[in-house]
């Protein structure tokens, strides 16, 4: 006759041999917002703004692109978002210069707005 068990297992089973997840998978946040009928436009419109950033950031000055990121692109403009008053006022004077270089890689944006970012 074998001992009884030294701790009782008050009923508990044993775990099955394979591991079924209770969540299926979840699909990673870029490809659930590609999906999603209304933010299909603001993914657009991100990468968008991206791609603009990039072509601006060509013309600007090396050491000053680190401190310009890219903000919100809609149907009046574009915005810039700069670190610091010094990049803003910067950014102002080259305004008519980056439009041209938007325009010259087939970007249709007429307005560029500058922001300095806070926080």
């Amino acid at each position: 006759m074998s001992a009884p068990p030294r701790y009782p297992t008050f009923g508990r089973r044993q775990a099955p041999a394979t591991y079924q997840p209770l969540v299926p998978d979840v699909p990673r946040v870029d490809q659930a917002l590609d999906h999603a009928e209304p933010l299909v436009s603001l993914m657009q419109r991100l990468r968008a703004s991206q791609r603009c950033l990039e072509v601006v950031r060509s013309v600007l000055p090396p050491a000053m692109a680190a401190h310009v990121k890219a903000g919100p692109l809609d149907e009046s403009g574009w915005t810039l978002l700069a670190a610091n008053s010094a990049v803003s006022a910067k950014l102002r004077q080259l305004q008519p210069r980056l439009v041209e270089a938007l325009a010259a890689k087939g970007h249709k944006v007429t307005a560029i707005r500058v922001r300095v970012q806070t926080g």
